[in-house]
């Protein structure tokens, strides 16, 4: 999900207080005022950037065909729902192979966690990769988001133990052996929330993850401040983030000054491989980057054309089933024959478009 800036309306706006002072600091002091009314106003977008982004609305059709054969072997969608620890309903979909083309009973499994304001759909950008290499996709709307229950978006704070309530899920079924984290944005910070006290998760890919949700808030200002056009005082800066602090704790119970991805990273031996847009203005990737050079388990960071919401070129999708394939341990029987020569055609998303399924959209 993207965020706008922290202030709506212009500085141009209406007459300049600043014109005609020929006082640099009454200047500033004048500006300060007119941004930290701006602030004032605008910090609830920044409020909403957290906790209230657009909610995705989409139609079940968009996820595509239930049932389907791809590259001779038969696959199912069973769409099910399951109850997290705050009693919110959340609406996941499994894709995996037909009972009777399955190599065996139990297959590796990646559960893809979404941005901020996406939900389940943004997994079909990766079902090719995950379902080509031999194992199963599960990907869930996160509690607060899509069609599942919850009223607030946490970034990551208590989506981690809906991560766990679907990792449960997967354990308990008997058709699971490895399990895999795959996160984009708000998912990805998650994937680090819940895997670094989950040492049974076998593999991360993470894609633009924050390092730390007060760092990435003050960004947001400090991108207003910018677009204000005038010098800010710090001070102006800290009243609007502790603004931001006290509504988001009163609105959704979560402190964002606790809310630190890169905490444990340095305890996490999970093998991951990161991934940032290099043109991305919602997170830097200097968050990524921060996050990997602290990383204790085995690593790769990856940079990638394109901005926070941009598809993923192809080379990406190619290093994540090259990763996944090994840390996962999948079997070679599992795996489905290699592609055929001509890629478009043999795209599993090309190949519902052409038996009428229809892939549908989607954040």
């Amino acid at each position: 999900g993207s965020a706008g800036g922290a202030g709506g309306g212009s500085a141009g706006d209406g007459d300049d207080p600043r014109r005609g002072s020929s006082d640099g600091d009454a200047e500033d002091e004048a500006g300060a005022m007119s941004f930290f009314q701006m602030i004032k106003m605008g910090y609830s977008e920044i409020v909403n950037a957290i906790i209230r982004p657009p909610r995705a609305d989409y139609e079940m059709s968009a996820l595509g065909p239930a049932a389907f054969t791809w590259r001779g072997r038969r696959f199912v969608r069973r769409d099910f729902q399951l109850t997290n620890d705050r009693g919110m309903t959340l609406e996941c979909s499994h894709w995996e192979p037909h009972p009777e083309d399955r190599p065996q009973k139990e297959l590796p499994c990646v559960i893809y966690l979404h941005g901020n304001s996406s939900c389940r759909i943004g997994a079909l950008e990766n079902l090719e990769v995950v379902l080509g290499e031999g194992m199963s996709l599960l990907a869930l709307d996160l509690a607060g988001s899509g069609k599942s229950g919850g009223d607030w978006v946490t970034l990551g704070w208590y989506e981690r133990d809906d991560v766990a309530c679907v990792v449960e899920h997967l354990r308990a079924s008997g058709t699971v052996s490895s399990i895999g984290l795959w996160g984009r944005s708000m998912g990805a910070a998650t994937a680090l929330l819940h895997g670094h006290r989950d040492p049974s998760i076998a593999a991360f890919v993470l894609d633009s993850p924050f390092a730390d949700l007060r760092q990435l808030a003050l960004e947001m200002v400090e991108m207003g401040k910018a677009e204000a056009g005038y010098r800010v005082p710090g001070w102006v800066v800290s009243a609007a983030i502790k603004m931001v602090r006290s509504s988001v704790l009163k609105k959704a119970a979560l402190d964002i000054d606790k809310l630190k991805p890169i905490e444990n990273v340095g305890t996490c031996f999970v093998p991951a491989l990161f991934a940032a847009g290099e043109d991305d203005s919602f997170i830097s990737p200097a968050h990524s980057q921060a996050i990997h050079d602290a990383y204790a388990g085995d690593k790769n960071l990856v940079l990638l054309p394109g901005d926070h919401n941009s598809p993923r070129p192809r080379f990406f999708h190619d290093s994540a089933a090259i990763f996944l394939r090994t840390a996962m341990r999948v079997p070679d029987t599992a795996r489905l024959p290699a592609a055929a020569s001509s890629r478009r055609a043999d795209s599993l998303l090309h190949s519902w478009v052409v038996a009428g399924g229809g892939a549908g959209g989607g954040g």
